[in-house]
């Protein structure tokens, strides 16, 4: 049997909401064929197999939150488990046929009752004359409700005739119904139901994380923000007349992007405290200079943050490269675990939705990052002149419990001179 495991999607991940499962028990999987989803705070992604086989067994089901490394199923060695033989039915026993029922006797032909008289049978009434009785029953007459006046009670003829002689009493009148009232002229049309001002809807799991993470952050970290202009002329016009053949010959667009983060790598080397991290009274000073990349998913479902591992390692065409590649696959739900973590600075570029600049938060557990505004022409003073510029705003955001402002304006003012004295057209 082989374990899969909750992955760890960054440092400060602990924990992981597996979101449904790709695979069912008995499913045939192939190694780095995705097998379940996870939603964190900063990916929402497909995990593959770690080995080949038969899915033998989920032990974590979907929409469950559990903590990384928790076993979450287990993939047997690629043999299926041989199916459960058919159990043999025993014959059911064959009911013996009912007893045959017994005959009903023919009923006994009943003689007619004679029709029933008003007449009480009893004597309770007295002696009544055979008059009597014939006047109550051709006047379906109840002698029970006859008071007599003969002698002991007894009910005469005069009594008989007194009941049949007596007007019956008069219906009871029946209400009129109401009269119609005539419809007004005019009928103003009922009130439309007012629509519903509030709507309800349940946060993502990934929705979810995020608010965490960054309530987490705000907590942790003392953010302050300091933003710099940056002419990128030069950089406008090296783009301008590259962009044409970079698309023939690499298949995707030369942006600004990779500019920037080319300059920030080359600052990071001279300010390595920009690219370090805190661990309680102490600071990790990282050798390796990891760049996470913000990327907006469709729709504003989410934000993720894939890692371009040794960016400083890359020229302008690498660092395209790899910020279209991790993009598309952050957006598809494609990244690996390892390609969302071990991220020692991070960039955002929210001038790519028309932002001038803006104060964003710190990923943790770095303690800064550079945000990139659109990148505008704009008139300028030069030598007591005016011209059109192309202009940005670089806003860094840095964590004062370890950086100073006039370090973090240093770092950010470096950035800016690399830019602006970019003269390489060697991509």
């Amino acid at each position: 049997m082989t374990d899969v495991v909750m992955p760890q999607m960054g440092e400060s991940i602990v924990e992981g909401t597996l979101t449904r499962w790709l695979k069912n028990p008995g499913d045939r999987v192939e190694r780095d064929e995705p097998l379940f989803e996870i939603s964190t705070d900063k990916v929402d992604t497909e995990i593959p197999s770690p080995a080949a086989g038969v899915l033998a067994e989920v032990l974590v089901e979907a929409g469950k939150t559990v903590a990384i490394n928790t076993v979450v199923a287990r993939i047997s060695d690629g043999a299926a488990a041989p199916a459960p033989a058919p159990v043999a039915q025993a014959a059911a026993p064959v009911a013996p046929p009912p007893p045959a029922p017994a005959p009903v006797a023919a009923p006994s032909p009943v003689a007619a009752a004679p029709a029933s008289s008003p007449t009480p049978a009893s004597e309770d009434l007295g002696p009544l004359s055979p008059l009597v009785r014939r006047i109550a029953r051709e006047n379906n007459i109840d002698l029970s409700s006859v008071t007599g006046t003969g002698a002991g009670g007894r009910i005469t003829k005069d009594d008989v005739q007194a009941v049949v002689t007596k007007p019956a009493a008069a219906p009871a009148p029946v209400a009129a119904p109401p009269a119609a009232t005539p419809a007004p002229a005019y009928a103003p049309p009922p009130p439309r139901a007012e629509a519903a001002k509030i709507r309800v809807e349940p946060m993502s799991t990934m929705r979810k994380k995020i608010a965490e993470h960054m309530v987490h952050s705000k907590q942790t970290s003392a953010h302050v923000t300091t933003v710099h202009k940056v002419d990128m002329t030069n950089i406008a016009k090296i783009r301008d007349k590259a962009k044409g053949a970079f698309q023939a010959q690499y298949g995707f667009s030369l942006t600004f992007l990779p500019f920037v983060a080319a300059a920030t790598c080359k600052a990071l080397r001279e300010f390595p405290i920009l690219n370090a991290s805190i661990d309680g009274g102490n600071i990790l000073y990282h050798s390796d200079i990891n760049i996470g990349v913000a990327v907006a998913l469709d729709n504003g479902s989410g934000l993720i943050v894939p890692v371009i591992s040794n960016a400083d390692e890359k020229n302008v065409t690498g660092l395209q490269r790899s910020i279209v590649d991790l993009a598309a696959r952050a957006r598809s739900r494609q990244l690996k675990p390892d390609e969302v973590k071990g991220g020692t600075f991070a960039i955002t570029n929210f001038g790519s939705f028309g932002s001038v600049f803006a104060t964003p938060v710190i990923n943790q557990p770095n303690v800064a990052i550079l945000g990139v505004g659109t990148i505008e022409k704009t008139p300028v003073v030069i030598n007591d002149g005016i011209a059109i510029r192309s202009i940005c705003y670089l806003a860094l955001t840095f964590d004062h419990r370890l950086i100073d402002g006039a370090l973090a304006d240093m770092f950010t003012g470096r950035v800016k001179q690399i830019l602006e004295n970019w003269t390489d057209s060697v991509l």
